[in-house]
């Protein structure tokens, strides 16, 4: 490894402007483009919508002001945006410098971006500054977009051409006709077409269509203008910066009983009330970046622009986004920007001919096991594009932040395959680090912050990248919330390899507050990636077959259905009051919903047997998943009266092996965990620090929760000034097996 000296002069002779990045592109080639990209029109493929008169016929970015030009500033003199890839015209002060080397490179590169942002548009402004249809794209002269208005026949493709720009970029002006609006009606289908180097015409979807369709009969998605008359108008305003977060990680097309896709319309009327109802204060709603492949879980990305037109119209999930507003719900995209799908003729891949645009060239280029594209971050284009695709999802749908999906991929060369990271530093800040994929993340992350401060971004890293939660400006990686994935992980190797009399206090409360102090986390039991075919749920691993047969409440109670309702509910809540500053429950998983998680692909003959929710177990009174779902929900309840989340950590008391008690204090609450499988404790000693009068406020052995109802709410617990645990005072508490309880001194006013 070189020394500290010349690794920092490398660093920061590569922040120097090289001649191809004057040519924003490393990708830029010699070779002089063979033909003249244009576009011709022909009726639309759906009947044209009348549009009352006065209409602005701006096309996809009609709706917004156009921006000020170059000279132009708002009142009190600061430029706070440009048109370009959404950053910052004039940034805030300096951060100090920092050791970081990463945040050098950042900085240089946030200048430049700066010092060149206005000279171009961004795809996410939808506004111009008269009626028009105006479509820009950016590029390499190997990047060459051009676009038609019909089918894939019988046209002809350059009757109306592209002008060419500096830096490679190619646009086309259309003026409106004699009506005066937009000369590319609704419902019409477009299609981007190349000639390559070698002459070949390409016929593509443009990297930012916002509508992309696959009809009945088809394999390959069509890319279709949508500009209704009539678009949706929001009518709520976003909830304010969430300090306890309850996330609900949900699916829109999975979320029905039937056996079908579901749509937008059904999640916002159907889904969103129970998610109220929960107690979820917030929803992560994944596979929405249109995706080819449905069996992707949405994580193979082929418009990155488009909402899944398979759920519905952008105008449902704008409503969808609306809606969940107007109960105080925050609505989070699970954004990938981390790798994209090999498609082709209906995604990135091979835009332009070569395997160069958008991601790096080569074996490099590619996930050897994910089997997408990688994107090359240190592309001014690739960043200008990644960048104008939050604010679009922010700006024009309503989102109030992500969650970053494959941040580990993308942080390291070896995108984390096979590799185990001990949490050594020396682990994190050698050559193995992407260093321009972390630059992204810096920049996506200042450029959410500064212009939409109330969003929320969490970065899925299973790495234990340090300083990934804390500000860009003290060379962070500007991250809000971390996933706390070790503890599903954990949960799944106790209970697959440990009798319950095996179980290690020690290690379970280790894993539960191994974090560092100055970084938030989202902790959770299990996600989409436990419920996914090859795997197993939570309550499916307790329980196992036993679900199908013994879950009414008619069939008597056996030992395996009394076991798996009971640690379920304790594993819950020790995650949910022990394991972070934040909370994640995969939908149906509240109740315990049964069997794996399957889309439909050949291997299961096409079959939505397994891709579907069924909620309809937890609404039949009869059968025992609504006893795992009062649960959870006054669990959400009583985290949203208390606030642990938003509290500082707890202060653990006790972790007894033999007893297999776990004790903790936290927001004023006190949390008792008796994991024994057969043996109850009378007046067992638990240390406090307040003394007072303890009362239970809710336990896991209650009746409305599937338990015995050993414990009587009505008994009060008087602390006495008896040091235990190193706490200076205690109470003695009756604490049955196999349940959890949280007491609250009555004395300290809530």
């Amino acid at each position: 490894m070189p020394s500290e000296p010349r690794r920092c002069a490398r660093l920061r002779a590569a922040q120097r402007p090289t001649e191809r990045r004057r040519n924003f592109s490393q990708h830029s080639h010699p070779v002089p483009l063979t033909g003249s990209p244009g576009i011709a029109t022909r009726s639309p493929s759906l009947p044209p919508c009348s549009r009352p008169r006065g209409k602005s016929a701006g096309g996809e970015w009609r709706r917004r002001r156009a921006a000020p030009g170059p000279g132009a500033a708002p009142a009190g003199g600061r430029r706070r945006t440009v048109r370009g890839s959404g950053l910052l015209a004039r940034p805030a002060p300096r951060p100090p410098r920092s050791p970081s080397p990463c945040l050098e490179v950042y900085s240089g590169r946030a200048r430049r971006h700066r010092a060149v942002a206005a000279r171009w548009p961004s795809p996410a402004c939808k506004a111009r500054r008269r009626p028009s249809y105006r479509s820009c794209w950016s590029g390499t002269p190997t990047w060459p977009p051009s676009s038609r208005t019909s089918s894939a026949d019988g046209w002809n493709p350059f009757s109306h051409p592209y002008k060419k720009m500096e830096y490679g970029k190619w646009e086309l002006f259309i003026p409106p006709g004699q009506d005066g609006f937009s000369p590319v009606p609704h419902g019409s289908k477009l299609k981007v077409v190349i000639r390559a180097q070698n002459g070949e015409l390409l016929y593509r979807i443009s990297p930012w269509a916002r509508y992309v369709v696959r009809y009945e009969g088809k394999v390959n998605y069509d890319w279709v203008h949508w500009d209704p008359p009539q678009s949706y108008i929001r009518k709520h305003r976003s909830p304010k910066k969430l300090k306890s977060l309850r996330i609900y990680e949900s699916h829109v097309g999975i979320a029905s009983p039937e056996g079908k896709i579901a749509s937008y319309k059904n999640f916002t009327f159907n889904v969103l009330p129970r998610i109220r109802d929960l107690g979820y204060n917030c929803i992560q709603l994944m596979a929405v970046m249109e995706h080819a492949y449905y069996a992707s879980f949405g994580y193979q990305v082929t418009s990155f622009f488009a909402a899944s037109s398979r759920y519905g119209t952008p105008d449902d999930l704008k409503e969808l986004i609306d809606v969940a507003h107007s109960m105080g719900i925050t609505v989070l995209l699970d954004v990938v920007h981390s790798h994209a799908s090999k498609n082709s003729e209906d995604g990135l891949n091979k835009f332009d001919g070569t395997d160069s645009c958008f991601f790096h060239s080569g074996p490099r280029g590619t996930h050897r096991i994910w089997d997408s594209r990688l994107f090359d971050y240190a592309n001014w284009e690739v960043l200008r594009f990644l960048l104008s695709n939050l604010r679009m999802w922010i700006e024009d749908y309503g989102f109030d932040g992500f969650r970053f999906d494959g941040v580990t991929s993308m942080l390291y060369h070896n995108h984390g395959i096979g590799k185990e990271f001990s949490g050594d530093y020396n682990e994190y800040f050698g050559l193995d680090v992407d260093e321009d994929a972390l630059c992204y993340l810096m920049l996506a992350n200042h450029m959410i912050n500064f212009l939409h401060p109330e969003c929320i971004t969490i970065a899925e890293d299973v790495s234990g990248m340090p300083a990934l939660c804390r500000p860009v400006a003290e060379g962070g990686g500007g991250f809000d919330y971390r996933l706390a994935m070790a503890i599903p992980d954990k949960w799944i190797k106790i209970i697959k390899e440990l009798k319950d009399e095996d179980w290690n206090m020690g290690n379970i409360v280790y894993t539960l507050t191994n974090r560092r102090c100055d970084e938030k986390y989202i902790a959770y039991a299990e996600s989409h990636d436990q419920a996914l075919v090859g795997d197993k749920t939570l309550a499916f691993r307790l329980m196992d077959a036993e679900m199908y047969t013994n879950m009414s409440v008619f069939t008597p109670l056996t030992p395996v259905i009394d076991r798996g309702i009971q640690l379920h509910k304790m594993i819950r809540l020790i995650t949910h009051t022990l394991g972070g500053d934040g909370y994640l429950n995969f939908m149906g998983n509240e109740f315990g919903h049964p069997e794996w998680l399957d889309f439909p692909r050949k291997g299961n003959n096409e079959s939505f047997h397994y891709a579907r929710r069924q909620f309809n177990l937890t609404d039949d009174h009869l059968l025992r998943y609504k006893f795992l779902n009062e649960f959870d929900r006054d669990m959400n309840k009583l985290e949203e009266k208390f606030g642990w989340l938003a509290s500082p950590p707890a202060y653990v008391t006790e972790k007894h092996e033999s007893n297999k008690v776990i004790a903790f204090e936290r927001a004023g609450l006190l949390f008792i965990f008796n994991f024994h499988p057969y043996e109850s404790y009378v007046d067992y000693r638990v240390g406090v620090e307040v003394p007072g009068k303890y009362k239970i406020i809710m336990d896991s052995d209650a009746s409305e929760y599937g338990g015995h109802q050993r414990l009587d709410h009505n008994t009060e617990y008087f602390s006495e000034e008896y040091p235990h645990n190193y706490r200076p005072n205690s109470v003695m508490v009756y604490i049955p097996s196999r349940v959890a309880i949280v007491l609250q001194n009555t004395d300290v006013p809530h």
